[in-house]
């Protein structure tokens, strides 16, 4: 007999993984499990948060999870509001295109999930000493990354500055992207001056320079900027109805879409048409996710043909994830359809 269920998995990063809100030991995730005879997996849907960030409150998850596979096991007559769980939202909108394809994890069939197409992602440099953090940079430049992206904002502005003019001599323009992801961490003061310095290292774009719902502030860095400026955070929780509105209040360069924080990938989906319209850029990053989530959003992801490298080179952060078919070679995501998955892990646990 058919029965959903949902499972909780903490997730253990390989190392500590320094950002502008802490070091990061581990991670939660909840998944939607849907069993059924015949399937060749279980259908999942993995419901991702990333404490102090994600908006759905976190004491009500597992209530609103358990709600949600009442719904499922036909005990509710409608679908529970998941306005405030967006992570919700989207690991439903992943079960139920999983489960769909019988559970063989094939989210979105397209050349990338026949192992035909891969996907440019840039390489992620985490915060630490700065030995730390040129090792990381050289590291990926070896693996043949041309496009890195690091955090700043936590550490000495100095140190910052430091690390980017070595890199910069190290690497230049021509060989090396660079993206800065502050996090909203630069004061509505001194975040101009802090660009002005930044814009000396070629840098493609910073992420969300100032924290979010200052839309005026936000506004007027964007016009004046020598940087371009991607949003990030200012998309969390933001309304159906909102979204063109903020867009043209702020005007950015980017906007950046982690479908775990904002809704799923119909959400993405409404961002994507607004920005295109408004001739603003964007790309697509994971939040965390195992590789469960990772790979739904991958494959959403390649459906777009995309460009720009993406945000999705976090599938080896943790020493207990779940194997997949994805693997990361040179600066490219690949998805092998003759490798298994192997969901015990998860499952058994």
């Amino acid at each position: 007999m058919a029965r959903a269920s949902w499972k909780k998995h903490t997730l253990n990063f390989r190392r500590p993984s320094g950002t502008s809100r802490g070091v990061l030991h581990q991670k939660n995730s909840w998944f939607l499990v849907w069993k059924e005879e015949g399937f060749r997996y279980p259908a999942l849907g993995e419901c991702s948060i990333i404490e102090g960030l994600s908006p759905d409150p976190l004491d009500q998850m597992e209530g609103k999870l358990s709600e949600v596979c009442r719904w499922l096991n036909g005990e509710l007559p409608t679908q529970p509001d998941l306005t405030s769980f967006p992570s919700i939202a989207f690991g439903l909108e992943m079960l139920l295109l999983d489960r769909k394809r019988q559970g063989n994890k094939e989210i979105y069939p397209s050349a990338f999930s026949e192992g035909k197409q891969k996907i440019h992602i840039n390489g992620l440099i985490w915060m630490g000493e700065p030995d730390f953090m040129k090792a990381q940079v050289r590291a990926k430049v070896e693996e043949g990354f041309r496009c890195i992206k690091l955090k700043i904002g936590a550490l000495d502005f100095q140190q910052e500055l430091d690390m980017l003019r070595w890199i910069r001599t190290e690497f230049g323009a021509e060989k090396l992207e660079l993206r800065v992801d502050a996090n909203g961490a630069f004061s509505t003061d001194h975040a101009l001056q802090k660009l002005e310095t930044l814009s000396a290292f070629d840098l493609h774009s910073i992420e969300q320079p100032i924290a979010p719902k200052q839309w005026e502030e936000m506004a007027l860095l964007c016009e004046q900027s020598p940087i371009p400026i991607a949003l990030d955070e200012e998309l969390i929780g933001v309304k159906r109805q909102d979204r063109s509105t903020l867009l043209d209040a702020i005007q950015p360069q980017y906007i950046i879409l982690k479908p775990s924080l904002v809704g799923g990938h119909k959400a993405s989906e409404s961002w994507i048409n607004l920005s295109e319209e408004k001739g603003i850029g964007w790309w697509i990053t994971s939040a965390l996710e195992s590789n469960v989530g990772l790979n739904a959003i991958a494959q959403y992801t390649s459906t777009k043909h995309v460009d720009l490298p993406q945000g999705l080179g976090t599938g080896g952060l943790y020493d207990n994830n779940i194997e997949s078919p994805l693997y990361i070679q040179a600066e490219f995501l690949h998805y092998d359809p003759l490798r298994s998955w192997n969901l015990s892990p998860l499952l058994n646990e």
